[in-house]
């Protein structure tokens, strides 16, 4: 089912948000999703219907435009569709410092012998035959019965046959009050034999030899053993680059907010989930609520090169149909097209995905904090996926602890923690607030026809948590217990004891 494209003839009347949030989404972090809804029958269930006005060009007659409906994606499609549209970005060499974490393309070489010259393992001196030693310059080749000061990892002279370490030397004076090398100290007879102290060139790797194999996940000592194969790069599979678009002029970004004012919650967090979820974020910029900064935003204008070119970029705010939402219309100006306009669950149900000519992702977040990272997880995850190599986010089935009344025609994220194995709704959900996501476990994927106490409900883990137990691949795993006969007691028609299970 593919969403209408929008007319580009200007912002669209400001709709009601029908029960999610009851006021208008304008942008920033601003309170309300925004835009007109009814229910409609569909393929596959009720969906939600949006129904647009469009604004006239300034300059126009005042005549309105013929109102359109459009039906919004299912959760589950929408999810998918964010996952299909995208292919994902081909693998590039990427600085060696920048790739920590990424997944290796293709296999790493020794380019010559590891280590490639024949070094000292030990500060003293190198050393040819046995002592005493007559002293020569460091460096130079060395005949029978001569030495020449050597340091941890110095190059092993020409001549040299072993390396005696310094606490088993002593300088001492010959007959003719020359100075030589004789064994002290620590010394034991015999030393140094051949060889002694000594790393061989090729005693890692030689030349040609596997180190790192493709497919690797590389981490800190991947990325030193790479350095000593001599790679200033590496083959890493793509990622998405990550512009992000913070919008709302009532957004301060520091202090306690004045009344009109809200306070900034995507600066903290947003450029940390994008990264955890297979993203780099590689700027930020903030805009107002006009539609000349919503355009120069999304349009590709970095003249001096300072940042790589975006993949996706990502707005908050402007998802609504007020007068200061200018996402559908900023998209429309710069030729492109929608692919998901607005998704049949609340929080989030404004969410926009669109897709610029030149091959940019448009990922439109509602204003609320709760409501942009529901609509982050639905379409933003799968989408970063997608473009980074990696497979749809799972979804796992936990037992729900509560009953959840029916809402048709929407699909309800609620974040909730896990009481005594069941996934109980968390307090403080509203599509504005934070405070039951921070301490939430995962978020429930409630279906419209609602949830019995008990029942096994699809859900999936924050970024930032740990995986959820799947309780019906749990089930499936279990063998069932071998039938027993019941062996009666002399007492059982008595009372049951249960003390036992108390205790």
């Amino acid at each position: 089912m593919t969403a209408a494209a929008p007319d580009g003839n200007g912002p669209a009347a400001p709709g009601r948000d029908g029960g999610e949030d009851g006021v208008n989404d304008s942008g920033g972090n601003g309170v309300g999703d925004g835009g007109g809804e009814a229910l409609v029958e569909g393929l596959g269930g009720p969906h939600l219907a949006h129904q647009d006005t469009a604004d006239q060009e300034a300059g126009d007659e005042d005549t309105a435009a013929e109102p359109h409906t459009h039906l919004a994606h299912t959760w589950q499609e929408a999810r998918q569709l964010a996952f299909e549209c995208a292919v994902p970005i081909p693998a590039a060499p990427v600085p060696l410092r920048q790739t920590l974490g990424r997944t290796l393309a293709a296999d790493v070489v020794a380019r010559q012998d590891m280590p490639h010259y024949a070094s000292s393992a030990m500060d003293g001196w190198a050393v040819n035959g046995s002592g005493p030693w007559i002293l020569a310059e460091p460096g130079q080749r060395l005949a029978p019965h001569q030495a020449s000061p050597i340091a941890t990892g110095g190059l092993i002279p020409p001549g040299a046959k072993a390396v005696l370490r310094s606490e088993s030397g002593i300088i001492d004076a010959d007959d003719d009050g020359l100075p030589v090398l004789k064994l002290g100290g620590t010394a034991k007879p015999g030393d140094p034999r051949n060889g002694d102290h000594i790393r061989k060139a090729g005693e890692e790797a030689a030349a040609g030899d596997v180190l790192i194999k493709g497919g690797t996940v590389l981490n800190p000592a991947h990325l030193a053993l790479a350095a000593l194969a001599g790679s200033d790069a590496l083959p890493v599979l793509g990622k998405a680059v990550v512009r992000l678009v913070f919008t709302g002029s009532e957004v301060v970004t520091s202090g306690i907010p004045a009344p009109g004012q809200v306070r900034d919650t995507f600066g903290p967090q947003l450029a940390a989930v994008v990264g955890m979820l297979g993203g780099i974020c590689t700027e930020e910029v903030k805009v107002g609520d006009t539609y000349a900064e919503w355009l120069a935003a999304l349009e590709d204008t970095d003249p001096a090169g300072e940042n790589l070119p975006a993949d996706v970029v990502i707005t908050t705010g402007g998802t609504g149909r007020s007068g200061t939402d200018h996402l559908r219309r900023s998209v429309a100006e710069l030729g492109g097209r929608l692919l998901i306009d607005g998704i049949a669950m609340r929080p989030g149900h404004p969410a926009v995905l669109a897709e610029l000519p030149d091959g940019r992702y448009i990922l439109g977040l509602p204003g609320n904090p709760l409501a942009a990272m529901m609509a982050l997880s639905t379409i933003g995850a799968p989408l970063l996926a997608a473009l980074g190599h990696g497979v749809i986010p799972p979804l796992s089935e936990v037992p729900c602890g509560s009953t959840i009344d029916a809402d048709p025609g929407r699909t309800r994220l609620m974040p909730f923690r896990l009481l005594y194995g069941m996934a109980s709704p968390a307090q403080h959900t509203g599509p504005g607030m934070m405070r039951g996501l921070a301490a939430a476990d995962g978020v429930l994927v409630v279906p419209p026809h609602g949830v019995q106490l008990g029942e096994l409900v699809p859900a999936f883990a924050l970024p930032w948590s740990a995986p959820l137990p799947d309780a019906s691949a749990a089930a499936a795993e279990q063998k069932p217990a071998a039938k027993r006969t019941a062996r009666k007691t002399a007492a059982s028609d008595g009372p049951v004891d249960w003390s036992a299970l108390l205790g």
